[in-house]
């Protein structure tokens, strides 16, 4: 008898471990997704040896996670990449057809539509954005019956005085899916300067900054507009980074976690701290990007400290190339956008190319490198696959990269990805091949009329041809037919609206 107890005892423990241990494989990781903001492709060592600017944390990552080498923003610049990046849809499906968003224009995202974080909390995550939102906000009116500013245009508003700046903002990230959110309203060079905590501003907004501007280099500078008490504009990414470090560390550890952590940097202001001064070769901006490197660093000591580095999915990436000059080009021989031609703004490659690293070490092999085509607003797609839930129908240009991840042969050979521009320039992209809609740049490199002699569209092989030099349009009319006919539908559905 006591033979038969101990027998099923056993038993009962070895079911029970079985049980944990099958448990815990099946533990969902958590999620960073950190979103640099106009940080090029060649700024970081392991995609340029030859840049000029330190980046040990970013080729750390990438010696333990896996590179992708062929990742694209949905956009050239940086509110229609946010809105790509956490709706799973290109921003000009949108009322958003070209340019940015400002500090005190409503929200982008219409509040039913689904999110990366509304998706994840249906699966128990602990959601949390920190950083710079630039999607609009619903700002009150202290007077209802009157408009919520007056005088000058979006850019430089004169009158803000109906703002109530005590009140809730609507339309923010916690009326899109967020547990927790420390957001600025935009860029760290458009008012209005306020930290907002869950969708309220953390301090009085009692005064006005002038535009200001360094002219010991071109990208000091920020416009002049309400600004709150707390707001230092030199201590903006210390800031959102221990707000970014204090979530992950007082998290519920029996729940996984989401954090959308889009910094402020290496958009202008330039305005690295004195400990990141001189750092780099590149400059102020390139110093920036050394003091951004570090915030990343910053994230993966937090995450070793608190035990979680092994089941958390850590993914670092840009919103669109860098704004880096030709004339920077040849005064710091730094190539921001690595072989790539044009800069921020542009449908050409150096507006959308981006540095793109993932480290999972309980699911990555470290040190791969993938040349499968990704798009931003794959996020929602990979997402929902991660958490076994369907990628939500209104997310229509989202595709999984989970495999990928996982170094597994890409099965997207057929994908086609849509670039888009600062003017709402399009171009298409199939395999080798890409058409650009325009003459141009589709951006500020190379305006439509500064080409008027040049083929009304451009045609390009990356894999032989990856800096666009060589024109193809008038040698393979069958292929720039076959592109026009699939981007036809994504022009015409942006016209309908």
């Amino acid at each position: 008898m006591k033979l038969r107890f101990l027998i099923l005892f056993i038993a009962f423990i070895a079911v029970f471990i079985i049980g944990c241990q099958e448990k815990t494989a099946t533990v969902a990781p958590n999620i960073i997704y950190i979103l640099a903001d106009d940080m090029g492709y060649g700024d970081v060592k392991a995609l340029n040896a030859n840049s000029k600017i330190p980046t040990p944390n970013l080729d750390q990552l990438a010696k333990e996670g896996i590179t992708f080498t062929d990742a694209h923003s949905n956009s050239a610049v940086c509110t229609p990449t946010r809105y790509g990046t956490l709706t799973g849809q290109y921003s000009f499906r949108s009322r958003l057809k070209s340019g940015v968003l400002v500090g005190h224009e409503p929200s982008l995202i219409e509040r039913h539509t689904p999110t990366v974080a509304t998706l994840l909390k249906a699966a128990d995550y602990q959601t949390a954005c920190v950083g710079k939102w630039h999607l609009g906000l619903n700002w009150a009116k202290k007077d209802t019956s009157q408009p919520l500013f007056h005088g000058g245009n979006l850019w430089d508003i004169f009158h803000t005085e109906n703002v109530d700046y005590a009140a809730r903002v609507s339309g923010g990230p916690c009326d899109l899916g967020f547990d927790y959110s420390f957001i600025i309203p935009a860029s760290l060079d458009i008012a209005p300067y306020v930290y907002l905590e869950n969708d309220r501003p953390t301090a009085a907004v009692t005064r006005q900054v002038p535009f200001f501007k360094d002219e010991s280099a071109r990208g000091i500078w920020y416009r002049r507009g309400d600004v709150a008490e707390d707001f230092d504009h030199t201590k903006v990414l210390q800031t959102i980074t221990q707000k970014a470090i204090d979530f992950i560390t007082n998290s519920e550890r029996s729940q996984p976690f989401f954090l959308y952590f889009p910094l402020t940097s290496p958009h202008t202001p330039w305005f690295p701290s004195e400990e990141f001064k001189g750092r780099s070769d590149a400059g102020v901006y390139g110093d920036f990007v050394a003091m951004t490197d570090d915030v990343l660093g910053q994230i993966m000591t937090t995450l070793e400290k608190a035990g979680i580095a092994d089941n958390t999915l850590l993914i670092f990436t840009s919103d669109n190339g860098a704004s880096w000059l030709p004339a920077e080009i040849e005064e710091f021989e730094h190539r921001a956008n690595g072989p790539y031609n044009g800069m921020k703004s542009d449908v050409w490659e150096g507006g959308h190319r981006v540095p793109m690293i993932a480290r999972w070490p309980k699911a990555i092999k470290a040190g791969q490198k993938s040349d499968v085509l990704i798009c931003s607003t794959d996020l929602m797609a990979t997402c929902a696959e991660l958490s076994g839930q369907a990628t939500p129908e209104t997310a229509v240009d989202s595709y999984s990269f989970l495999s990928a991840l996982k170094g597994n042969p890409s099965n997207n050979k057929e994908r086609v990805v849509v670039h888009h521009s600062v003017n709402g320039t399009f171009a298409i992209r199939k395999g080798d091949w890409k058409l650009i809609d325009a003459k141009g740049s589709g951006g500020w490199s190379l305006p439509e009329d500064k080409c008027p002699e040049a083929p009304p569209q451009q045609l390009y092989n990356l894999e032989t041809d990856k800096a666009e030099t060589n024109n193809l349009y008038s040698e393979y009319s069958e292929i720039v037919k076959e592109l026009n006919a699939l981007l036809h539908p994504y022009k015409a559905g942006n016209e309908a609206k």
